[in-house]
């Protein structure tokens, strides 16, 4: 049973009501295929995969009898493939964040676990890191050598922090989505929730039943502050306003928009007004 009745809003089902995918004994060639498309789903968090980019050689292996289930894990996540999408282009606790996803099947719990995997990753290197993963204690009791990993945070899980189910939401941001394509781009998603110990809020992803969640988008030229006034004589009180949704027909229909305003105390009733008539949704008002 899911942990909380929003998970369909929250893009969950498809997790919490299907069984963890293993390769028992006496298994076919079209289950090792399965097994294969559900691993490569996992560890690559659902980028898309083309033909050229298969792992045919592990592929082979696992195929003939010759490697488990976590072997071809272990291998996925060690190969050039892996390290193009998830460890050179980001930074090194996004890659953290991801391995915890993408191996473990959650989130991390505390600042600690991170640290410890960027200490054992600048002195042991990228390989033993991810044998840290898959060689450990929770891995082997929660996937052992035949099944395949999965996100685990959605349920009720023994011995599982509560903060690990919302921060799975930071990593998590739908079925459909993938892990290389998301709006925050490449930065860490709990970088200040680790660091000062605080739960994180869970954020539908957008498009989801009750209508679009806003998240600033990474690379924005819109600096998280402003400071100063437009002229002399005005208040020194700026506010930001986060819109998002703005529907007239003459903008181009795409998936998501968002703008910000920028504007004084006086300005705010004649602002809201203005985007109301744009068609518009507020998604925030803050102090700039």
């Amino acid at each position: 049973m899911a942990i909380t009745t929003g998970s369909s809003r929250l893009g969950t089902s498809a997790y919490s009501d299907s069984k963890p995918l293993e390769l028992r004994a006496n298994w076919s060639p079209a289950d090792a295929q399965i097994v294969i498309r559900a691993i490569y789903r996992q560890v690559l968090g659902n980028d898309y995969l083309m033909a050229t980019e298969r792992l045919i050689g592990l592929e082979s292996l696992l195929c003939n009898g010759q490697i488990t289930v976590r072997d071809f894990v272990r291998g996925l996540a060690k190969s050039e493939l892996y390290k193009t999408k998830f460890l050179y282009p980001v930074f090194q606790t996004r890659t953290i964040e991801l391995n915890f996803k993408h191996l473990l099947g959650r989130a991390p719990y505390e600042e600690s676990e991170v640290i410890e995997h960027l200490d054992r990753y600048q002195n042991s290197g990228y390989d033993a890191d991810i044998d840290s993963y898959i060689d450990s204690n929770e891995y082997d009791e929660n996937f052992g050598d035949s099944i395949v990993p999965y996100y685990r945070s959605f349920e009720y899980q023994i011995g599982q922090k509560s903060q690990g189910f919302t921060r799975m939401f930071r990593l998590y941001r739908g079925y459909a989505n993938s892990d290389t394509s998301q709006v925050a781009g490449n930065k860490s998603r709990l970088a200040t929730e680790l660091g000062s110990n605080v739960a994180s809020a869970v954020i539908p992803p957008s498009g989801s039943n009750d209508g679009f969640a806003y998240q600033g988008v990474a690379g924005s030229a819109m600096p998280a502050r402003v400071f100063g006034r437009t002229s002399q004589g005005d208040s020194n009180r700026l506010y930001r306003i986060e819109v998002s949704g703005i529907s007239l027909p003459r903008y181009p229909r795409v998936r998501r928009s968002n703008k910000e305003f920028i504007v004084l105390y006086e300005q705010l009733n004649s602002t809201l007004q203005y985007i109301n008539k744009i068609g518009g949704k507020v998604a925030s008002i803050t102090i700039a």
